[in-house]
């Protein structure tokens, strides 16, 4: 008996030490065609010494994750070959490289989607979001980030502090939009601000400028919900608006009246022919519009009378280091970006049809979020 007892441990140990050897298969969603998204292996990179890896906890989708969903492409980024999803997000650093100081296992982190060379005029000048050869998140050819694990580098990684959860550091990069929509247009304490549109860019947008301290921002939209939402964020007021062009001109005067005083600085969170032209007629002569949504490629806009006006014009493309303020924002309650996630799931293939289905179709979906 003692025998086939030291025989039956000898065959439990051997088995524990084959499982303790098994690695996990990392899955994630990819994106393989048209509407179609599937939950397949992904394969990770070998860890770097100054790279992480990272166990997602919260994924939200992006407008463009839906775009790409519909269409394979966004302007002249093309999906050639099935790509892995998602680029808003955060989770817990499960291994470290050798070179990573300033992390440890066990860190909840907020990652920074964007990899640039660091070489380029651009990099070297201070502004990496332009980098020719950035690397970024689910923007082919490069794989996203909906997947149990990632590898990423370290100094992308951004310790979260107590208080602000894991989904609070995944609204760090469409946060990141908006903060550097505002630094862009030197919104401040004296700043009267419109915000035009009233999506979750817009939303954040709103709650940057908010930070920023501006007094009193307005902001506009078609969608009465979303209008409803933005009061509640801390909109000073709001106003209705159409898609139609003949409508801009009372359309200014209602929202001139709205803010009651001169409009310094005007935020086009859509990107549309109309919203443009709205931003440049109701900004003062010598106030500042900034281009953050890009809804069209091309537009037709009243750019002689914003010249003749001395409007400044300046454009908008992702972000560059903001995680920091945008966490210390979210630390000390300056922006509280709770009520934006509306929608949460799970990481199955039916829950990531279901969520991508929920986001495209709007209506009272603000942020969809995924909880790993």
């Amino acid at each position: 008996m003692g025998k086939g007892a030291q025989g039956s441990d000898a065959a439990v140990a051997a088995a524990a030490a084959a499982g303790a050897g098994e690695v996990e298969e990392n899955m994630a969603a990819w994106l393989v065609a048209k509407n179609t998204l599937k939950i397949m292996p992904f394969q990770l990179p070998p860890l770097g010494p100054h790279d992480v890896r990272v166990r997602m906890k919260a994924v939200g989708i992006c407008g463009s994750d839906v775009h790409y969903l519909r269409e394979m492409r966004i302007a002249h980024f093309v999906v050639k070959e099935p790509m892995v999803i998602g680029h808003e997000c955060a989770g817990v650093i499960e291994e470290v490289g050798a070179g990573v100081t300033h992390l440890t296992v066990g860190d909840r982190v907020a990652l920074e989607p964007g990899v640039s060379c660091w070489r380029c005029r651009h990099c070297k000048g201070g502004r990496y979001n332009l980098c020719p050869d950035m690397k970024f998140f689910a923007t082919p050819p490069f794989h996203g980030s909906l997947a149990n694990q990632v590898v990423h580098p370290g100094d992308l990684c951004f310790k979260l502090p107590d208080g602000v959860s894991l989904e609070e550091g995944a609204m760090c990069e469409p946060l990141s939009v908006g903060v550097h929509a505002c630094r862009r247009a030197g919104v401040g304490p004296e700043t009267g601000v419109l915000v035009v549109g009233a999506g979750p860019i817009g939303l954040v947008t709103l709650l940057a400028a908010r930070a920023f301290g501006a007094p009193k921002v307005v902001i506009v939209d078609v969608d009465d919900h979303r209008l409803s939402v933005a009061t509640s964020l801390g909109a000073d007021a709001t106003v209705k608006v159409s898609t139609r062009a003949e409508d801009l001109e009372s359309e200014v005067e209602r929202i001139q009246a709205a803010m009651g005083s001169e409009i310094d600085v005007s935020l086009d969170c859509a990107g549309f022919s109309k919203t443009m032209s709205t931003a440049l007629e109701a900004t003062r002569p010598g106030g500042k519009v900034c281009l953050v949504g890009m809804g069209h490629n091309e537009m037709t806009l009243p750019m002689t009378s914003a010249a003749a006006r001395e409007v400044d014009v300046v454009g908008v493309f992702r972000y560059k280091d903001t995680w920091p303020l945008c966490i210390d924002f979210l630390r000390t309650g300056k922006v509280d970006v709770k009520p934006l996630i509306t929608h949460r799931f799970g990481f199955s293939q039916r829950d990531v049809e279901e969520a991508f289905e929920v986001s495209a179709r709007g209506r009272d979906a603000i942020k969809v979020m995924f909880n790993l």
